[in-house]
């Protein structure tokens, strides 16, 4: 059954999109749009857990489907509307069952002088970073958790987004409010953890909640074979300082401080080579468990090597080296204190876009290893198979943040219906 509360900021979301039909009301008040599309996906999705599950209630197998369509309408002018919703349901855990409005924007630009503007105001997605084993500058959106443990699927963000390029490079301002709290499994879902994260008592630091104000800019330039972007936010944290409750409970609360973050990333291409850096530094931000604030800097930094057409096939084999560090060490509020990551990428550049990785994880400090694959093939035009399974290969006795999850390792199909 749905979450009352997702209800309620469901609505609030709804309200969020009135600007978008203002503002697409005055653009079809002035001509009809001449180019409309629909597309989208269906999936259905299967997780198998080989292990016992630890808590009573979650079960060794779940499936799902997920509904994700988009409509696209644009005018003579190329002023455009986008509405992206997201439907996902899953049969063991209640939370991961959740809708959200993941794309709900209008789109104006223009020219001024050399350069060029695009004001898009809405609900969006915006990505940021170069790093393959974490994001650590992408701070706009907030994270599905529910989707996935990987941290790469966000929940649409209300915002009003300009950007401005030129020769110069190109430079984006950003207005965002109605915060999105992050979503955590249920008790009935696996990789919770030891605790549950409760989803229905959130606090705030600032005094307006969730309709805080929060900015941000973002600058990035070109430098030859050097990519480079700057960045700063400052607002409500979309990481959730973890927090115990006055009575101790099996449950753990969510509390989101006013941060401000700067943020550093930058690739730079030599002939097969990637080389990636990001790096940040945050203050205002409570240590793991809201111990004490802790101002502090954490980067990943590494890159990728790939060897083209090799066994003189069309096939590429990239291989992936960085490492994570976070100046906090084991009072870090992310598993990424000090983690070595490797991996190796197959990519057969066939007509089915074939693919596989495999990839590790291994906690210098903490002793915890944690091992991933990913297979990805498109079988027809619209029908594509993934493939991927996580195993937990050891967790360290002073790993907190990974306790619980020793028999969570499990095996994910997706077959998913392109439109």
């Amino acid at each position: 059954m749905m979450r009352s509360s997702s209800f309620l900021r469901g609505g609030a979301l709804s309200a969020a999109c009135a600007s978008v039909v203002l503002v697409s009301a005055e653009v079809r008040a002035e001509t009809d749009f001449v180019y409309e599309e629909v597309s989208g996906r269906i999936s259905l999705e299967s997780r198998e857990f080989p292990e016992s599950a630890v808590f009573p209630g979650q079960a060794s197998h779940s499936t799902g489907l997920v509904f994700h369509p988009k409509l696209y309408v644009e005018d003579a002018d190329g002023r455009s509307v986008t509405v992206a919703p997201f439907f996902r349901y899953d049969s063991t855990d209640p939370r991961r069952t959740h809708a959200d409005l993941r794309e709900a924007f209008a789109l104006v630009f223009g020219e001024a002088g050399n350069s060029e503007w695009e004001i898009r105001v809405g609900i969006d997605q915006v990505f940021w970073g170069v790093a393959e084993s974490r994001h650590l500058v992408d701070i706009v959106n907030q994270v599905d958790l529910v989707e996935h443990p990987n941290e790469e699927t966000k929940l649409g963000q209300p915002m009003a987004h300009l950007t401005w390029s030129g020769e110069w490079g190109v430079l984006e301002l950003f207005g965002l409010t109605y915060h999105r709290a992050r979503t955590f499994p249920g008790p009935a879902g696996r990789m919770r953890g030891l605790f549950v994260i409760d989803d229905e008592h959130i606090s705030y630091e600032s005094s307006a909640g969730e309709w805080n104000l929060d900015l941000a800019v973002r600058y990035t330039q070109s430098f030859g074979s050097v990519d480079i972007g700057l960045s700063a936010f400052d607002g409500t944290s979309r990481e959730p300082s973890i927090c115990p409750t006055p009575v101790p409970t099996a449950q753990l609360t969510q509390h989101y401080e006013q941060i401000r973050q700067f943020g550093i990333d930058s690739q730079i291409t030599i002939d097969a080579w990637l080389l990636k850096l990001e790096a940040i530094r945050r203050t205002g931000f409570r240590n793991l468990f809201c111990q004490q604030e802790e101002d502090y800097g954490a980067f990943v930094v590494g890159g990728e090597y790939a060897f083209y057409s090799v066994w003189d096939s069309p096939a590429d084999l990239s291989v992936l080296a960085e490492w994570n560090y976070d100046e906090r060490g084991q009072n870090a509020t992310n598993v990424f204190q000090n983690d070595l990551f490797l991996a190796v990428r197959y990519a057969l550049n066939d007509v089915q876009s074939t693919d596989f990785t495999i990839g590790v994880f291994e906690d210098v400090d903490l002793e915890s290893r944690v091992l991933s694959m990913e297979f990805n093939r498109r079988l027809t035009d619209y029908w594509a198979l993934n493939v991927e399974a996580i195993a937990f290969l050891k967790i360290g006795d002073r790993d907190f943040l990974q306790h619980g999850l020793e028999n969570d390792s499990f095996v994910g199909l997706n077959l998913s219906y392109s439109f």
